[in-house]
């Protein structure tokens, strides 16, 4: 057979293989649109169906990845004649597809499904158990979802410690040995910096912070937020949920999540910019990558470093309220009329040991996530049980940070993730910090006008340019150490975020004077 008829038979496959893709993508897509539906709001007595329909797609998904046909393009596909015909968004689409089937290929089909309902059901669960702070409610899923976890890294394999194969499946290249170093490096950093903030005698104002401030004004100054970072609302919407996110169902619908807390502005504000950090990334990939496994963030730390950039190193950035403040005080109800910039600045920014990571401060942020990676590590490698999660917890959180939870629903249950199975997510909140710090310093030496005046300006369209043409636009057809490495000139690197912390603190908090 010549070349001229091999190539023919590549292409018609790489057009099946496109098809198929497409066909998987729109299941995720409807997916993506129920999942959304599931927490924002739909009816509570509805969520056990909406558990069965989310499981029944999720296995024809899963059945998809790992079907003999995927088998087939990936054999054909992968052949030296066949890369040398292919475009890029094929092989990238190849490698992805070839890296889910490797890894999926013994997970047994029933097993898959029956966790995909498990974890569905216990998100249903879970608001209700954190409200009520009652641990035993939420145990009997969270035991289950462990040991299907404990199971998985056996079916996929792994090298080293059993906790690297569910890093694998968030930040792709990553291993315990590089986190234990990097997290040991911010843990001896920060604990000090924690200590010498609390023994400081000079303290921000914060009483202004806690007045009320109507839940309508806080949409309206939400959205406007989320326009001026460039956020395209006629391809997304914002919405209200417990635990806020944002969904990307394609680069044209991409929806964002927050929570209004009529007693704290924060809640919402830096919430929604966090989330609108996330949106960002989501509406800039390519278009290209539509209808393929390639559309989407490369890893959810550098998915992280976006939403952590926008709402710590833009929206915490007093040039960005110099530019904001009187938004604000437009949409509030009088309660920072007589606060100066300066004390507005240094309210925002104050820090502390907190019980909730969400509402952690900047400094204090990466100390809840190195909490939940350690206790992560212990469970899926067997040092710890799920029964023991609450001590563990509330000893950890008093080590590292000095406050002990009065219940449950403040300590272990204050989180949505385990629900969803989503073991070796958190280190990402921490990378993604340590990301979003290096990629500032980059940014700084690129940028035509400095960072602060743009945030002063509200003209944040080169800051979205600049993290579109580094990260957005590739999604997943470059790996996060990839596109570290091509931004900033190194690999994962701490000391760009420590300095940022200590020199930030050492003034907010008049630790030099």
């Amino acid at each position: 057979m010549d070349i001229a008829v091999k190539s023919e038979q590549v292409l018609e496959t790489e057009t099946e293989f496109r098809e198929y893709l497409k066909r998987m993508s729109n299941y995720q897509e409807a997916l993506g649109l129920i999942g959304w539906d599931l927490r924002t709001g739909a009816p509570k007595k509805g969520a056990a169906q909406r558990a069965e329909v989310i499981g029944t797609l999720s296995a024809d998904v899963f059945k998809m990845a790992v079907s003999k046909e995927m088998e087939k393009f990936i054999e054909t596909l992968s052949s030296e004649e066949a890369q040398s015909n292919l475009d890029d968004v094929t092989k990238s689409s190849l490698y992805q597809c070839k890296k889910t089937f490797d890894k999926q290929r013994n997970i047994p089909e029933d097993e898959f499904k029956n966790y995909v309902i498990l974890t569905s059901n216990a998100e249903s669960i879970w608001p209700e158990a954190k409200d009520t702070g009652d641990f035993a409610m939420f145990l009997p899923y969270l035991e289950k979802i462990v040991a299907y976890n404990r199971k998985y890294t056996d079916w996929v394999g792994y090298e080293g410690n059993r906790y690297n194969a569910l890093l694998d499946d968030y930040e792709p290249g990553l291993t315990v040995e590089t986190l234990d170093r990097v997290f040991g490096e911010l843990r001896d950093r920060l604990v000090p910096l924690v200590k010498a903030v609390q023994e400081s005698d000079s303290k921000p104002e914060t009483d202004f912070l806690f007045t009320h401030f109507p839940k309508d004004k806080q949409e309206q100054l939400s959205r406007a937020l989320l326009e001026q970072m460039g956020y395209d609302f006629e391809a997304g919407r914002l919405d209200t949920t417990v635990h806020p996110f944002a969904a990307g169902l394609n680069p044209n619908d991409v929806r964002v999540t927050t929570k209004y807390d009529e007693g704290d502005f924060r809640t919402a504000v830096f919430g929604t910019i966090h989330e609108g950090g996330h949106a960002l990334y989501e509406q800039n990939i390519d278009e290209k990558y539509i209808g393929t496994p390639v559309c989407s963030g490369t890893s959810m730390g550098i998915h992280e470093s976006q939403s952590l950039f926008w709402e710590n190193f833009a929206g915490r950035n007093k040039a960005f309220w110099e530019k904001n403040y009187g938004l604000l005080k437009e949409n509030s109800n009088g309660q920072f009329d007589n606060i100066s910039l300066e004390d507005f600045y240094r309210g925002i920014n104050v820090a502390g040991p907190s019980l909730i990571r969400i509402e952690a401060d900047e400094m204090t942020y990466t100390l809840h996530i190195i909490v939940r990676y350690e206790l992560e590590k212990a469970l899926i490698n067997g040092d710890l049980e799920p029964r023991d999660l609450p001590e563990a917890w509330n000893d950890k959180m008093e080590e590292y940070l000095g406050v002990r939870p009065q219940h449950d629903g403040e300590g272990v249950l204050q989180d949505v993730h385990w629900s969803g199975g989503a073991f070796g997510y958190f280190p990402s909140y921490a990378l993604g910090y340590v990301y979003a710090a290096q990629l500032m310093a980059a940014m700084r030496k690129d940028l035509d006008t400095p960072f602060e005046g743009l945030l002063r300006e509200g003209s944040l369209k080169p800051v979205k340019e600049w993290m579109t043409e580094r990260v957005h636009k590739f999604g997943r057809s470059k790996q996060p150490l990839e596109i570290l490495q091509d931004t900033t000139g190194e690999g994962i690197n701490p000391k760009y975020l420590i300095d940022y912390l200590e020199k930030k603190y050492s003034d907010v908090y008049e630790l030099n004077r």
